[in-house]
């Protein structure tokens, strides 16, 4: 839930005809690129709109990745997630330009899409940004209830410490910017208001992707597109989280055909996928004395954990009066001092 896929451009149309997934393609990108996202749950392969709609555009079109699921954005090459290590243009991160990416290796899911369907492609996708991503960024980040049970309680506990301190908080500091601009700067005066209007326009549209979908495995046909991907990335997370706050969750539910098509993509292309976060390797250094491939960036993150972490301590100190900072007398040389009150030490150490 970094950044949910709708905030960037439309899904572009479809490029020139080329093999979906041909040999020459699959020649072009012999060595699978890096794939970096945040880690699953909720029985999701991740919990990131973004990072789920990249990954289930992978699996349709079979395209090669190596896929690291990390529980921070400190350890993408980027600082962000998701995020494409490519060979030729650099590291990517907005989830169109990542798709697009793995389009040009001729990985291509909506080869056999006509010219209407590219059009229906790029009018449902636009639906989803207009009216039910901003339910999305309410739903998880905004409604107190589901924030402090769910989101926050997840992003708390995957999140390393101390960067699960203020990440979190960032995360939706940056997610209210992100619906005031699609929804107007003054949106969160009215709350109550507010969310009667979103949950209104997310279940017009639940209905109407219920009603193009119909009894259809996918939305054009028996093989997965580019819309399919997003429109996963969109519902699976509504879909399978434990929300305390479910109003929305209770309408996609009544909906028994995407409810069915959430499930079928989840058994079809990730069966092995439980979601949840992989037990703790034993770290080791491979034979030539390099760190391990799945912490890229361990020797960076442990220094700005301790640097985080000793920040935090003093700050904390100095806060709460453990730590004082005096001006000495003439006597010194008007030079500072650190007090320790030494009772208040004693206390703290018991």
């Amino acid at each position: 839930m970094n950044q949910p896929i709708g905030g960037g451009s439309a899904l572009a149309p479809p490029p020139p005809r080329s093999p979906r997934s041909s040999a020459s393609g699959r020649n072009k990108m012999a060595a699978p690129v890096e794939f970096f996202c945040w880690a699953g749950g909720w029985g999701l392969p991740s919990v990131d709109p973004p990072c789920l709609a990249v990954l289930a555009y992978a699996r349709f079109t079979g395209a090669p990745l190596k896929v690291h699921k990390v529980s921070s954005p400190w350890r993408s090459p980027s600082g962000t997630l998701p995020a494409l290590k490519t060979p030729d243009e650099g590291v990517l991160s907005d989830p169109q330009q990542i798709i697009t990416y793995l389009r040009k290796q001729r990985f291509n899911a909506d080869y056999d899409l006509s010219a209407r369907q590219g059009a229906d492609t790029l009018a449902f996708v636009s639906l989803l940004q207009e009216k039910l991503l901003p339910v999305l960024i309410h739903t998880f980040w905004v409604d107190a209830k589901n924030y402090v049970e769910l989101t926050r309680k997840w992003y708390a506990e995957a999140i390393p410490f101390p960067l699960n301190f203020f990440l979190p908080g960032r995360m939706q500091k940056q997610q209210l910017e992100r619906l005031q601009t699609v929804c107007g700067e003054n949106c969160l005066e009215n709350e109550e208001e507010l969310e009667k209007e979103l949950y209104r326009e997310a279940r017009e549209c639940l209905t109407l992707l219920s009603q193009r979908l119909g009894q259809q495995k996918f939305f054009f046909g028996d093989s997965p597109a580019s819309l399919d991907a997003v429109v996963f990335s969109h519902l699976a997370p509504l879909l399978k989280a434990k929300l305390p706050n479910a109003k929305i969750q209770q309408h996609l539910k009544s909906l028994p055909n995407l409810c069915n098509y959430c499930t079928s993509i989840l058994s079809l292309y990730f069966p092995w996928d439980e979601g949840d976060p992989p037990p703790p390797v034993p770290k080791s250094a491979s034979s030539d004395g390099s760190e391990s491939e799945e912490e890229p960036h361990k020797r960076r993150n442990q220094v700005l954990s301790v640097l985080v972490g000793l920040l935090a301590m003093v700050g904390y100190a100095l806060l709460t009066g453990i730590v004082s900072v005096q001006k000495q007398g003439p006597g010194t040389g008007g030079r500072r001092a650190i007090a320790l009150d030494e009772e208040e030490e004693e206390e703290e150490e018991e």
